[in-house]
């Protein structure tokens, strides 16, 4: 018994590897919410040390009109306002999901006080999918590399492995 949970925990450590060292194209949704969510479970656990590192991305020195020029209130239209958010923050997207930094609470705190926008407002305008929005330019990928294999694909090959392993 003890080695098939030890073989069930390697395989559960080679997907979480795999999904988190995936590139992510992405400004995630996480961030448009007020609390962070590692944050949020860390103070659930009674950590209390945890601190964020600082974002090396200089956010004070942007140039918001991008957003401010294009999301206007009263109305806030959201094909506008949301376009103006993807093409502000999709060159930092990498920085901005990652959950170690506070490059997206910094850049959040920028957009509202450079636009003054209500709390909450990109959150609940702006949302394409699972995994939040969608940046257009995908990086191209390398000739040196070979063709990767989808996440979803690893993902079922590894739990596969891993429930005939149980029955071993």
């Amino acid at each position: 018994m003890g080695l098939n949970s030890l073989n069930l925990s390697f395989w559960f450590l080679v997907c979480f590897f795999r999904f988190a060292s995936a590139s992510s194209t992405y400004v995630s949704c996480n961030h448009f919410f007020p609390f962070s969510f590692p944050m949020y479970f860390m103070k659930l656990l009674g950590v209390t040390s945890f601190r964020l590192q600082t974002c090396d991305e200089d956010f004070t020195k942007k140039n918001y009109t991008i957003i401010t020029s294009s999301c206007k209130g009263p109305e806030y239209p959201k094909n506008n306002c949301c376009r103006a958010l993807k093409d502000f923050a999709c060159p930092f997207s990498e920085k901005v999901n990652d959950l170690t930094n506070d490059c997206a609470r910094t850049m959040f705190s920028y957009i509202n006080l450079y636009g003054k926008y209500p709390p909450g407002l990109f959150a609940h305008l702006c949302h394409e999918g699972q995994k939040g929005l969608a940046c257009d330019a995908d990086p191209p990928a390398s000739l040196a590399t070979p063709l990767s294999t989808p996440p979803a694909f690893l993902f079922l090959t590894s739990a596969s492995l891993t429930i005939f392993s149980l029955f071993l």
